[in-house]
């Protein structure tokens, strides 16, 4: 299924001059008849010389963050099939093959490497924990296909790629690409492939709770702009039930007195009442307005033909 597909192995690189040349010589061997792509992202080591010397295509994005370098290699980069792998060595190459051929078999856009095994040292309980709270949040909003959504391991078709709008910066780009595939509900696959421990001099680029903050963070904001009906909503219940919590006592003193003491409160909370309602009916309005989007960008994907055509 892959001899007439052109394959593009992208490499998103930051400091790995310990693992970059092991990855590169480990997928050209695995998948020969690719060519690998290095983004350097202003790397202050010898990456892209160790990258370029292992015969990969070494390109450089300044823009800080692994948002910023999918973005570049997205757009730059002209392929059948897209295989996008870390630069750190803990991922296995030999999946890759397999990997590529359930994309193209069975047509499809998307395939989640999810990593299985690995010690405490290579994936540690608090990515693990954090990993599996960020993945269950979004299983349960946009729908539940990925064990794994924080993997740094898929292979994507033309047109996955070709439509992918990749606004973040940072390492909630793995969030995006799994919010985008979900929304617009295309055939994917979860395979699973091993996963190891970085060399050793090697460091992971990933702050535990920073990045993942900011992917939870990513993670609202998506609600809001691809679900603003539930969020809006989720909005005004909370203004509307905060506004009858205060205005309780105020009741209870008018009925016992026939007296409003607290004008203050009743001030609040008719303002609150007024912008739950106001909430309310603008995610009404913003759900037709993202309904609207969602077409378009379905068009914008069906435009690209399929790994299968």
């Amino acid at each position: 299924m892959t001899e007439d597909k052109t394959i593009a192995i992208l490499v998103p690189c930051y400091n790995e001059e310990v693992t970059i040349s092991k990855v590169v010589s480990d997928f050209r061997a695995a998948l020969p008849e690719a060519t690998i792509f290095v983004y350097d992202n202003n790397s202050t080591d010898r990456s892209r010389e160790f990258a370029a010397e292992a015969g990969a295509v070494v390109r450089l994005e300044r823009r800080q963050g692994k948002g910023n370098v999918m973005r570049r290699m997205f757009a730059d980069i002209e392929a059948d099939v897209y295989v996008l792998v870390d630069g750190d060595d803990t991922y296995d190459a030999a999946s890759a093959p397999k990997l590529v051929d359930v994309l193209c078999a069975e047509g499809l856009d998307m395939v989640n490497g999810r990593r299985d095994g690995g010690s405490m040292e290579a994936y540690r309980r608090g990515h693990r924990f954090g990993n599996r709270l960020l993945t269950g949040l979004v299983s349960t909003i946009f729908g539940n296909e990925f064990s794994d959504m924080l993997s740094g391991y898929r292979v994507f078709s033309r047109r996955f790629v070709k439509s992918f709008p990749a606004l973040a910066t940072g390492f909630e780009i793995e969030t995006e690409l799994t919010v985008h595939a979900l929304e617009l509900r295309m055939p994917t696959a979860e395979i699973g492939t091993p996963y190891k421990e970085r060399p050793e001099g090697s460091t992971s680029k990933l702050r535990t709770f920073s990045d993942g903050f900011r992917i939870l963070r990513t993670i609202m904001l998506l609600v809001r702009d691809e679900r603003p009906f539930q969020f809006f909503s989720g909005v005004a219940l909370l203004l509307l039930l905060f506004s009858l919590a205060i205005m309780i006592p105020v009741f209870l003193t008018y009925f016992q007195t026939g007296l409003v003491p607290r004008l203050p409160t009743v001030l609040m909370a008719t303002a609150c009442s007024i912008l739950g309602a106001l909430s309310f009916f603008c995610g009404l309005i913003l759900d037709t307005v993202t309904l609207s989007r969602r077409e378009a960008k379905r068009m914008c994907y069906l435009s690209i033909p399929s790994p299968s055509a």
